[in-house]
């Protein structure tokens, strides 16, 4: 996919947002500006943000933006839509993992529906990307565990299987998937890629946000 001149907007949670970065120059979106000479890049990020809608009000009101209501005040001019998210569904958000059939966002499996269906929608024709969450191991628990969260519902799963939802998800939009949960070259559960690329074993700092892009335009050039 050729993307010289064209306007992307990233639909985000903190990474997006460019949580662990010394200078936002040096976050992800910006760095692919650069490398693929994108005319915009639009950035919707938001920390502690998840795809699915809250049962329970959080301690920041701001977390409960969640991704299915904000994509309605994206750019519709854009060209290209890319979606960084799930992990923080993963890790402390209320919403169930829910079942084959929902097509709401009030559990995580409808919400990646929702989310889906919208975006394919209103950006008909143009490319939509999900970026799947990457390795983590964050809050004294790996990502291979189901979160410690006390506010997590019972059906609540490792971070394999809301990666799974998203790739098999996709399959029925026509989405685009990166699976960074496989394919990015950082798994946090390491000390040594923890200390080297990430702040706190979830949030990249800047090398990791070099490889995420290097990663991201290596994918986007294939499409």
């Amino acid at each position: 996919m050729e993307l010289k001149g064209k306007k992307v907007v990233f639909l985000g949670d903190s990474i997006t947002e460019g949580v662990g970065v010394s200078n936002l120059e040096n976050r992800y979106d910006n760095r692919l500006k650069k490398m693929l000479s994108l005319g915009e890049a639009v950035n919707f990020g938001l920390s502690g943000t998840r795809f699915a809608y809250q049962t329970k009000p959080s301690s920041c009101p701001s977390f409960d933006l969640y991704f299915c209501g904000r994509s309605m005040n994206m750019d519709k001019d854009a060209d290209v839509v890319i979606v960084y998210g799930a992990v923080n569904d993963y890790i402390h958000g209320d919403a169930p993992f829910g079942t084959e059939d929902d097509r709401l966002p009030f559990s995580f499996r409808g919400a990646t529906h929702r989310l889906m269906k919208y975006l394919t929608e209103e950006y008909k024709g143009k490319p939509i990307v999900f970026m799947t969450p990457a390795r983590c191991h964050f809050a004294g628990f790996s990502d291979e565990e189901v979160s410690k969260n006390t506010l997590k519902a019972p059906d609540a799963k490792p971070l394999l299987e809301y990666v799974d939802i998203i790739n098999n998800t996709a399959k029925l939009y026509g989405v685009h998937v990166l699976d960074l949960y496989r394919n990015l070259p950082i798994n946090p559960n390491i000390p040594e890629d923890s200390d080297k690329y990430t702040t706190d074993g979830l949030h990249f700092n800047d090398e990791g946000h070099r490889v995420l892009a290097e990663t991201l335009a290596d994918f986007l050039k294939k499409i």
